[in-house]
């Protein structure tokens, strides 16, 4: 696996998709692997009055340090907030990152008022976890409005004969998107919060849908505790299998993934509660 390495990134290209998700170009220097439709970078942002980030402490001093023990260890004053994107597309030189745009966190803020020329920094290579299985009949995509731009690099992934249902929810309908994709049996569920608990309307909608007969992947996102109830709703009460799901909380509500981060780091992973 190659070494995680920073790279400065420019904005090319601004452009609004609904109310409350932006899509916004980087120029980059260095070659962007693309390693899969849900693939994510680490991006760090200026502090306030800053007009770009810190570069954080070189990787190759020979510290027995990882990157990120190292970017916490930077002064508070001086310390880039970081957040975790998904990388949308990538072409020669560039690529997209849509940002949901909302009114806190230094990275909606940040992507509110973005224009060309902007500088960031990104850790690359990215990662992804999408993997369904060459058996699997079909595939169910579950999240929120943070998992939008993975679930529709997925979806435009898919070849003719993938069968697909997905449920994500949204704060408003009007923040529903449209997909271009080869496959002919994809259903797209849009649930509207409508001012309900984060969560609660999409775990409903799932619960009471009728799925496809057959063997199933799942992959699931979004704020940590949609995540674990949706699955443990497939595997408890609709016997998924549960090495056929991929699963990845990509915020938790309340927190910060700075704050989630350090939590990590300091206790051991809790055991499968399922």
């Amino acid at each position: 696996m190659a070494s995680p390495t920073y790279h400065p990134i420019h904005v090319s290209a601004v452009r609004r998709l609904t109310p409350h998700m932006a899509r916004i170009t980087f120029e980059v220097a260095t070659t962007v692997p693309d390693v899969g439709p849900d693939q994510y970078v680490k991006l760090f942002f200026p502090v306030p009055g800053a007009e770009r980030p810190v570069l954080p402490p070189s990787l190759d001093d020979g510290e027995v340090l990882t990157w990120y023990r190292r970017y916490l260890a930077m002064p508070d004053a001086e310390r880039p907030p970081m957040r975790t994107y998904t990388v949308r597309a990538i072409r020669p030189s560039e690529f997209d990152v849509d940002f949901v745009l909302h009114d806190v966190g230094p990275a909606s803020s940040w992507a509110e008022r973005a224009s060309v020329g902007d500088e960031l920094i990104f850790l690359t290579p990215p990662h992804a976890l999408y993997t369904p299985p060459d058996d699997a009949e079909w595939q169910l995509l579950v999240g929120d409005e943070s998992t939008i731009p993975a679930v529709g690099a997925i979806i435009e992934s898919l070849p003719e004969d993938a069968v697909v249902r997905a449920y994500v929810e949204i704060g408003d309908p009007e923040d529903e998107q449209t997909f271009d994709t080869a496959a002919k049996d994809v259903e797209i569920t849009w649930i509207a919060r409508n001012g309900r608990p984060h969560g609660e309307a999409v775990l409903e909608a799932v619960r009471a849908a009728e799925l496809p007969a057959g063997k199933a992947y799942s992959w699931l996102s979004g704020e940590a505790s949609l995540v674990k109830f949706a699955r443990r709703h497939l595997v408890r009460e609709r016997t998924f299998d549960k090495r056929a799901i991929t699963f990845t909380g990509y915020w938790r509500q309340g927190k910060t993934e700075e704050e989630v981060g350090r939590e990590a780091l300091a206790t051991p992973p809790a055991p499968d509660d399922l």
